[in-house]
């Protein structure tokens, strides 16, 4: 039968791209080491994964029939990964905008790049770092600056009141200490 009827696999089919997490009309800020990140993961995939996935269905599609071809049906898979991936990350690139936060002029106010301790109403104490949608990790108290915490933390000074809106309803959350990277040096 010719390769012409025969489709290779039904994973063929373009994978969506990935989901933008960005709100339409936001700008995409970002901290310098989180822009860097996202260079350093677009450069891997486009050095060394790609060459290396293509490489391999390359390998798998010259050992004859594809149908059955484990190597070629997950490596063109993979690569429609990393393809999907690197548009992805291309798109976040040129729109990202570049914050520094050891820049901020404005110390005693909570703004993007500032990490904030704050205490809720059980006086239970919080220490979270505003960065952008890209950079956002939980586990490292790293929250985006369009969640509803930095929202309501932006522009509060220490010792001020804010409140905070949850599923559970209001609460009130007071600002303890606000703490931004140390000035950088120029370089030599």
């Amino acid at each position: 039968m010719s390769k012409a009827f025969v489709r290779e696999s039904d994973a063929d089919e373009d994978l969506p791209d990935e989901k933008e997490t960005r709100p339409a009309g936001v700008k995409n800020y970002i901290t310098p080491e989180g822009f860097q990140r996202l260079q350093d993961e677009f450069r891997n995939l486009m050095r060394v994964e790609r060459p290396k996935t293509v490489e391999v269905v390359s390998w798998a599609a010259g050992n004859g029939d594809r149908s059955e071809n484990g190597d070629y049906i997950y490596g063109k898979k993979r690569l429609r990964e990393i393809d999907r991936r690197i548009r992805f990350l291309t798109k976040r690139m040129e729109a990202a905008q570049v914050v520094d936060p050891s820049a901020q002029k404005n110390r005693d106010r909570v703004f993007f790049g500032a990490t904030v301790t704050y205490a809720n109403e059980r006086d239970e104490e919080r220490t979270v770092t505003i960065v952008g949608i890209d950079e956002t990790d939980l586990d490292r108290g790293r929250i985006s600056w369009i969640s509803p915490v930095a929202k309501a933390l932006l522009k509060a000074r220490v010792g001020d009141v804010v409140d905070l809106r949850t599923p559970a309803g209001p609460e009130q959350i007071e600002v303890v200490a606000i703490v931004y990277p140390p000035p950088r040096r120029p370089d030599p």
